[in-house]
């Protein structure tokens, strides 16, 4: 009895039984017609039909000797065939990856010492996520799955390319993500691929209709920078401008560079530097070298004297308040038509840093008249004093960013920088000086800075923060920074696919949070492990007059859903502690639903002689129905071995929404941001680590930040905001 006909949808065609029948030699006629979630299915000579994937991967298996050497083999390899599900859920891929890479530490195949169908399930699972595994397994963050995986394309890449050729581009993950909007174009296709949403068919710098291009950019050919100021750490809005060089990079095949803007010792600091190259690690960002603009300073020194001697700078010892003013005005300084040598004998006073040169600056002879007021004689040296965080008290004098910027960038080969729009009047400002110094253009590329409402993305600002002691520092859960999003409970996923899905846009926008923590809850909660809490304020004790007198333990999943997530041990008891706010809401006689347990009826409310709950009485009622119920309660045993937890919830560190132009930012600072709740936890918290996400039943989700240590001392956990309130 042969296969006759092999059919299935079109729009999901079955990898791994696809994969086997090639291997095993197994080839009938395909039909591709059936409809869409329609199983797959086998019709034989004789008109028999066998349909679903693992139905026919088994039936496979056992004719073709795929399936195991004995019982117990091919049992593991149903609970392989099971498990491979977890890698078509994007939230659990990086985990199932996990699991299987620590699985095949010491093994060549998931089942005993051949090949099976397990082995086929999960490369299927792989092969099928497109950019996703291939970006994993080139970082070599999964070394044993990368070398199972490896070995098997090693041994049938040949027949396997072919069924990956055919049909994995057929398949949802592999279509392109189509766009509403221009603006929202950019970054869809290559950064989600790295994230495992999208995984795009573009090759060779070739783009979907979609897709935006840098002008004039040449496949292979494209090397930018990503160039912090070192004066603070990544936050928010800079992440934007990270991602979007790393996606053009990919796209065209070309290079990012990482670039410390250390020009101004006053602010900058090896501290920022150390954590600017995690966060910018933190967020996948490949960079191909790290540089710094103080690399460059003899440089831009012999630049600056070069200027003076043609003409086109100046030494100015106009002070800087009237200096702004002439500016505004259009009046050209007293000093702009000192001689060359005025002009040097200054400039040598502040490379001295003598008294006299700490009065002066070199500016830039452009246009005192253009109405573009960033050409009007721009700044490109200041004397400074201060020593510098990677060279010391070598230089006394240090150029701008304006100045610096275009010679740094034609100097290191950049074809693109990319800036965000609100520069746009310096563009002009940034080509006419690479005109005057000579260098090859670098073409500007324009991007909207993002902004997120009741927050300050200032470094200036967010450092008032910290040295007045408002937060407890950079990456406190409450500052927009990478680390402090982190921290607070956001999953790097979550803030790429944010940025992904607002594009390139040049448009002004104020985006709200709760768009950006929803797309974090939808990553967390399928895989997320579920604990219980109960508040230790007026905590009220549930006696159940026919409960267990003697304690027992059953072991239960910690996500229902997510058999990755383990399982927990949870104890029953006679008596039991409930939240005050739900014994308020209890009624004597109501049933009621203990969650993990069953029904009780509550006979008896017992209060204090000023009318507060101080305890209750019921009975089990196991054969209840939890459909009748109104009341769902979380609950903890009476035992001695609950831990102790502090529950932390945050609020904006600013009041207003937006702060309009010349508004002072420390008018509108929010008095109290911070509020924490005792609370006492189920015993099996002992085992958190700090960084785990939970789930507090019907109290929300939390990131681990201190774990447990000692029982007098609390677990803290930071509440993370679900995106439908206020973070």
């Amino acid at each position: 009895m042969d296969i006759q006909t092999f059919a299935f949808a079109a729009s999901s065609p079955p990898l791994p039984v696809i994969a086997t029948a090639k291997l095993a030699g197994i080839s009938p006629s395909i039909d591709t017609s059936l409809p869409p979630d329609s199983s797959p299915t086998f019709i034989f000579s004789d008109g028999l039909e066998l349909h679903g994937a693992h139905v026919l991967l088994r039936y496979i298996g056992r004719a073709a000797n795929f399936y195991g050497q004995n019982a117990f083999e091919s049992s593991q390899a149903d609970e392989w065939l099971e498990y491979a599900t977890i890698l078509s859920s994007g939230p659990a891929f990086e985990n199932g990856c996990k699991y299987i890479d620590e699985y095949l530490e010491k093994r060549t195949f998931l089942v005993g010492y051949s090949l099976s169908i397990a082995d086929l399930a999960i490369w299927a699972g792989l092969a099928g996520s497109g950019k996703r595994w291939e970006s994993l397994r080139k970082s070599k963050k999964y070394p044993n799955l990368a070398r199972w995986f490896n070995s098997i394309v090693t041994e049938h890449g040949t027949a396997l390319n072919e069924v990956t050729s055919a049909y994995v581009g057929k398949k949802g993950l592999g279509e392109p993500t189509v766009t509403k909007s221009k603006d929202q174009s950019v970054i869809t296709d290559k950064v989600k691929n790295v994230d495992g949403h999208v995984s795009g068919n573009n090759k060779g710098g070739s783009k979907p209709s979609a897709e935006i291009d840098l002008p004039d950019a040449e496949v292979g050919k494209v090397r930018l920078r990503f160039a912090p100021e070192p004066s603070g750490y990544l936050h928010i809005g800079h992440s934007k401008a990270a991602l979007l060089n790393k996606y053009f990079a990919e796209r065209y095949q070309g290079q990012v560079i990482v670039r410390f803007d250390d020009t101004n010792p006053a602010k900058e600091s090896n501290e920022f530097v150390d954590n600017l190259v995690k966060d910018i690690e933190t967020l996948g960002i490949k960079y191909e070298q790290i540089t710094y603009t103080s690399d460059y300073f003899p440089e831009l020194m012999e630049l600056a004297e070069k200027l003076i001697h043609q003409g086109k700078a100046y030494v100015d010892d106009t002070p800087r308040e009237q200096m702004q003013k002439e500016r505004m005005d259009g009046i050209e300084s007293k000093c702009r038509n000192n001689s060359v040598e005025e002009n040097i004998k200054l400039w040598k006073e502040m490379i001295a840093g003598t008294e006299r040169g700490l009065q002066c600056c070199v500016r830039g002879k452009l246009d005192m008249q253009d109405p573009n007021k960033s050409l009007r004689d721009p700044v490109y040296y200041r004397c400074n004093p201060m020593p510098h965080h990677r060279i010391g008290s070598k230089y006394k004098v240090y150029p701008t960013y304006d100045f610096a910027c275009p010679y740094v960038d034609a100097r290191e080969g950049i074809t693109h920088a990319l800036r965000s729009s609100e520069y746009h009047d310096r563009n002009a400002q940034y080509y006419r000086i690479q005109e005057d110094m000579g260098v090859r253009k670098v073409l500007i590329y324009e991007f909207s800075r993002l902004n997120m409402v009741y927050t300050l993305l200032s470094k200036r600002k967010l450092l008032w923060f910290v040295q007045n002691g408002k937060v407890d520092g950079w990456d406190d859960a409450r500052f927009p920074t990478v680390q402090g999003i982190v921290r607070r409970g956001l999953k790097i996923e979550a803030l790429i696919q944010f940025i992904v899905e607002q594009g390139a846009s040049k448009n002004l926008n104020l985006m709200e949070w709760d768009k950006l923590w929803t797309i974090n809850k939808k990553i967390i909660d399928p895989v997320c492990p579920r604990h219980t809490a109960v508040i230790a304020d007026r905590r009220v004790l549930l006696t159940l007059t026919d409960g267990p007198e003697k304690l027992f333990v059953r072991i239960i999943p910690r996500h229902k859903k997510y058999e990755a997530a383990g399982v927990k041990a949870t104890s029953y008891t006679k008596s039991i502690w409930i939240d005050h706010a739900d014994a308020e809401s209890i009624s004597a006689g109501e049933e009621v639903t203990l969650m993990d347990w069953g029904n009780a009826i509550v006979k008896e409310i017992v209060k204090d002689q000023d009318g507060n709950i101080t305890g209750l009485c019921g009975v089990l009622h196991l054969e209840g129905s939890v459909k009748t119920t109104k009341l769902k309660l979380t609950w903890l045993p009476n035992i001695n071995e609950l831990v102790s937890l502090t529950l932390v919830e945050f609020d904006y560190l600013i009041t207003k929404k937006k702060l309009e132009e010349g508004e002072d930012f420390i008018d509108v600072v929010n008095p109290c941001t911070k509020k924490e709740i005792s609370a006492y936890g189920d015993s099996n918290m002992r085992n958190l680590q700090r960084g785990d996400i939970l789930q507090l039943e019907r109290k929300g989700y939390f990131r681990c930040d201190v774990p447990f240590v000692r029982f007098s001392q609390p677990i803290v956990l930071f509440a993370i905001p679900d995106g439908r309130q206020q973070t």
